[in-house]
């Protein structure tokens, strides 16, 4: 029996641009359940977009950060014969994600000094012109998945 997860049917889209992946994203950036201050903090975030970037919409360049973050493939342990491998295999869509999403907000913690939205803000334009920590995270691990490419007939 699989892991019991929150069911996808249950994601309501955000009531501002109607978009699951933000509603998905503000759960995320959300702490102690305190699902307003997430909201104010991301909506802030996308106005301070709004206001640097002219010709496109927030919300898009806020998609196409997450959608440059996601990682391709990944490095998974694979015990064989004794030993432990670091296989590179294919990440699935849900993933991707959940682990562009994660590395997003990471970057984001890691940085003090300046309001959260001021953070999101700087870290989604980075990761949107393909730059910043989030993006080189995926860089790193990508590059690991390469240099383990000689173990890839242990993915099964």
């Amino acid at each position: 029996m699989g892991r019991i997860t929150a069911s996808k049917k249950q994601l309501v889209p955000d009531p501002r641009y109607g978009s699951p992946l933000a509603s998905k994203f503000i759960n995320c950036l959300m702490w102690d359940g305190k699902k307003s201050v997430a909201e104010r903090v991301f909506y802030h975030a996308l106005d301070q977009i709004g206001k640097k970037v002219h010709d496109v919409e927030p919300i898009e360049v806020f998609t196409q950060a997450v959608e440059n973050v996601k990682p391709d493939i990944e490095v998974r342990s694979k015990r064989v014969g004794g030993a432990s491998y670091q296989v590179p295999m294919q990440v699935n869509r849900n993933r991707q994600q959940s682990l562009a999403i994660r590395w997003i907000l990471m970057a984001v913690r890691e940085k003090k000094g300046r309001p959260t939205c001021e953070k999101l803000a700087n870290e989604l334009l980075a990761a949107y012109n393909r730059e910043g920590v989030a993006m080189t995270r995926r860089e790193n691990v990508h590059r690991m998945a390469e240099a383990n490419k000689a173990f890839a007939h242990f993915a099964w």
